[in-house]
Parts: structure tokens; sequence; C-alpha cells
């Protein structure tokens, strides 16, 4: 049994056969050819952060998958009244054949995972997302192939996603070029867990358009995630300069892509023109949140399909 709580959770090889499913399991979506590998099998979705995009993905996913979905929030659940997160663990997973969580602290995830007898998914939290690199690099794939040796341009705020993007191109091997104001830099030893990244893996810059010169995919996400509302004016200030606009993607590659995992702020962490432009992917990203998680979910209860 496998749990994907953290992108390094996989291997290259494990990746490279999900890009193919995804593919695959997308093929057959957009020709209406029913697909039901997971018929009777059951997804319970726990939600302590509010959801757009990782609830329709997984729900409609194993919809299509031929599963069902429970959904369960703090407010509906024994999750919020304090029942321990060990004791929620054994009960849910005796009920159903797959967990995906969406919560704040990594921690809570890991201990659900640590106590449950069937595979447990990240839907997000607040130090990493893997879904949804799983379906940005899938994207990246699907529009300009292999991601190996390429740049990815990060500007913006060292989070959950930064901390991902970290993780796979050490493990894919590309270079991410970080740029973030200052006092919001990314943590390497969250990032990689104490361990020693591969030398090259990324490069920190202090000016994002010098993060952006040369980049094959520039990306970015809201200035304030959920959790830190708080700090939404002194964030508004100190991230003024690290909006992606049409400069910095004029001096990536004339090829080079944009992506946004969404919801987006224009006129903030993005300009219309880019996030709107012939360059942005952002609905094609959107989209394949669910085609990489079907094959996601796929793999963790069936293994390789032949």
């Amino acid at each position: 049994m496998k749990h994907y709580l953290q992108f390094n959770d996989l291997t290259a090889d494990e990746y490279a056969y999900l890009f193919g499913r995804a593919a695959l399991i997308k093929g057959k979506f957009k020709s209406y050819e029913k697909y039901h590998p997971l018929a009777d099998r059951t997804l319970a979705m726990i939600f302590e952060k509010a959801s757009t995009r990782t609830r329709v993905s997984f729900e409609a996913g194993m919809y299509q998958l031929g599963g069902s979905v429970v959904h369960l929030t703090t407010g509906d659940s024994q999750l919020g009244r304090a029942e321990p997160i060990e004791d929620s663990a054994r009960v849910i997973s005796r009920m159903t054949d797959l967990v995906m969580i969406r919560t704040y602290e990594q921690a809570k995830i890991e201990r659900f995972a640590q106590h449950s007898r069937v595979p447990v998914i990240n839907g997000l939290t607040n130090e990493f997302h893997p879904c949804q690199i799983l379906a940005d690099l899938f994207t990246y794939i699907e529009h300009r192939g292999s991601i190996q040796g390429k740049v990815v341009a990060w500007v913006g705020d060292g989070n959950n996603m930064a901390n991902t993007w970290l993780q796979a191109a050490d493990l894919l091997d590309f270079t991410v070029h970080v740029s973030t104001p200052g006092g919001y830099e990314i943590d390497e030893k969250l990032a990689f867990g104490g361990r020693t990244p591969r030398s090259g893996c990324y490069k920190v810059f202090k000016d994002p358009m010098d993060a952006c010169r040369g980049a094959d995919l520039v990306t970015t996400d809201v200035w304030t995630s959920m959790g830190y509302e708080a700090e939404n004016e002194a964030r508004r200030l100190a991230f003024a300069d690290w909006c992606v606009d049409t400069e910095m993607m004029a001096v990536a590659q004339p090829n080079a892509l944009f992506m946004h995992c969404l919801p987006a702020h224009r006129g903030e962490e993005v300009e219309a023109d880019v996030i709107d432009g012939p360059q942005s992917v952002v609905w094609d990203e959107a989209e394949n949140r669910m085609h990489a998680q079907k094959a996601l979910m796929e793999y963790l209860l069936l293994g390789r399909v032949a």
C-alpha cells in the first residue's frame, strides 16, 4: 500500500507511468468511452480547507472511474469535535477504499496515514500540494514534451506550491528558478525533509525578471494562501514587484508556458494579459487535475494496469 502525501513519495519511473496513464484516461474521457476500473470502490474526501478544483476534480474523477464518493468536512463530522485523528483514520479506512484529505498542517495528514488501512492522498496542506504539481507536469508534457532539463520560473511566495516544485525538480531532473520577496523565501529543510537535494535543481534570484529569463515555464500563486489572511495587507506591499507581467514573459523562452493553480487575482500576482494570453494554459491545467488524479487513484488502488 502506498500513500501520496508528498511529491517525493513516488519515483521518477512511477511518474512516467502516471503521465502515460493520465493521457490514456483523458483520451477515453474525451472520446466519451466509459472506463470503470474502480467500480464498487469508495473515496472519502475530507476537507478542513475550502475547495473548488480539488473537490470537483476528485469527485467527478472518481465517479468517472465507476466509483463513489463520501464528502466530509469538519463541520459535519466528528473531525471537528475533537475526535483523535488516529481514531478517525481507523474508522474511515475500514469503510472506504481511498481517502483524500485537504487540511492545514502536514503533520495531520501524516498521522491519519499512519493509522489508515487504505491509501491516503494529500489534497493540499500548508506545506505541500503534490496533486497540483502532478497536474502541472502532465500539462507541460502534453504541450511541450519532456520536462527533463527544462527551467521552471517560480515567482511569488515560498509556499506549499514552491516546496513541491522543488521536490519535483530534484526527482525529475529539471531546474526551478525561485524568486520571492524578502521574508517569504523557501525553506530548503522543509522542502527536502532535511535531505541534500540534487545539485542545480533550483536557483534563487532576488529579481523575478532574472528568474524568468530563459524559462520554459513561468508559474505563480496567490500572494496570500488560505490560513494567512491576517497578513494580506503586509503581503500586498511586499509582493508588489512579484506580479507576473508581459515583460517577464517576454524574457522567458519564446514558447514558454504560463501556469497558475487558481484561483487567480488579476492585477496582483499576474496581469490579465498574461493569464488570459496565448501562453497561458491555466484552463488545461485546471482540467488536468481531474485526469492526473484519476491516474493516481487507479494506481494507488490497482497498481500498474496492463
